[in-house]
């Protein structure tokens, strides 16, 4: 199972919202990466065939975007702003939803629902109105949807936006299991999601692809270019703002912080070992200074 991307473009008028995109997803959870505007939504929604591409194109398991009937029956798509029917069960809903993504034999869908309640921890409320549902386990049945025809790509947005932490965990094993043959694609701004689940990871930057690999090859971008010190709060105050900022922790009367720096930001500050977190933050940077 692959995804491949060959020179994938969409320009809105004058504005290059992704611009000539080639790479190569293979079976797994991929990590996206990206400020706001870096064109995350504009590529899975040209993944979900409902944008168009300006040019170029794309092949999900040999099957191109222009042929958007067959593409759709191997999609399933979670975007960060889902609505259900509010008057249906959650019953009745999945069963719904699993009836318009072609899963047509009765016992199968039951089987498929029971099973995806289950995981989603949702099976004691399958009788449950929609509109009772709280923000997180909307969350969870629009996840249980996304993978009820058992899709080769399963596309899904900011997913553990309104989840605790213990059904962001349960939610990280769901799509690890999930992603064995397939291709899971997972935008989100949580890197403890990627660093837990993704063996690689894609980062997008106005509309292009600064990075693509092995999630321990995005660290390596930040390697030489971390640093660790402990500043007096006056010491902190003239210098927040200067470089771009990692963590800031309180240390008794000070502050401890990790930053990324071309060079020895302070005096007494030591070099650190990157991370992933490290990386992609060195790669939304030019010089030092936050672009």
């Amino acid at each position: 199972m692959e995804v491949k991307l060959n020179g994938l473009t969409k320009q809105y008028g004058g504005k290059l919202a992704l611009d000539h995109v080639t790479l190569t997803w293979e079976e797994g959870v991929q990590g996206l990466l990206g400020p706001n505007g870096a064109g995350k939504t504009t590529l899975m929604r040209l993944l979900a065939t409902l944008l168009t591409p300006s040019e170029g194109g794309a092949e999900i398991d040999g099957v191109p975007l222009t042929d958007k009937g067959r593409i759709r029956e191997k999609i399933g798509y979670l975007p960060q702003e889902f609505s259900f029917y509010p008057g249906m069960s959650v019953g009745e809903a999945m069963d719904y939803l699993a009836l318009l993504s072609g899963v047509k034999g009765r016992t199968d869908r039951k089987r498929r629902i029971d099973a995806l309640l289950e995981d989603v921890n949702l099976a004691a409320h399958r009788r449950t109105k929609v509109r009772a549902l709280s923000g997180g386990m909307k969350r969870r049945l629009g996840i249980a949807q996304a993978m009820i025809h058992e899709p080769k790509l399963l596309i899904v947005d900011e997913p553990t936006a309104g989840l605790d932490p213990e059904e962001r965990i349960r939610f990280r094993q769901l799509l690890a299991r999930f992603a064995v043959g397939r291709v899971v694609l997972l935008s989100t701004h949580v890197m403890e999601d990627v660093e837990s689940t993704c063996r690689q990871v894609t980062v997008l930057k106005k509309g292009q692809v600064p990075y693509s690999g092995e999630l321990a090859g995005l660290a390596e971008a930040a390697r030489g270019q971390v640093w660790l010190a402990e500043l007096s709060r006056e010491e902190w105050a003239q210098a927040d703002g200067r470089y771009p900022l990692v963590s800031a922790v309180a240390a008794g009367n000070g502050m401890r912080v990790r930053l990324i720096a071309k060079e020895q930001p302070f005096a007494g500050a030591e070099a650190a070992e990157p991370t992933a977190e490290d990386g992609y933050l060195c790669l939304m940077t030019k010089g030092g200074e936050a672009v």
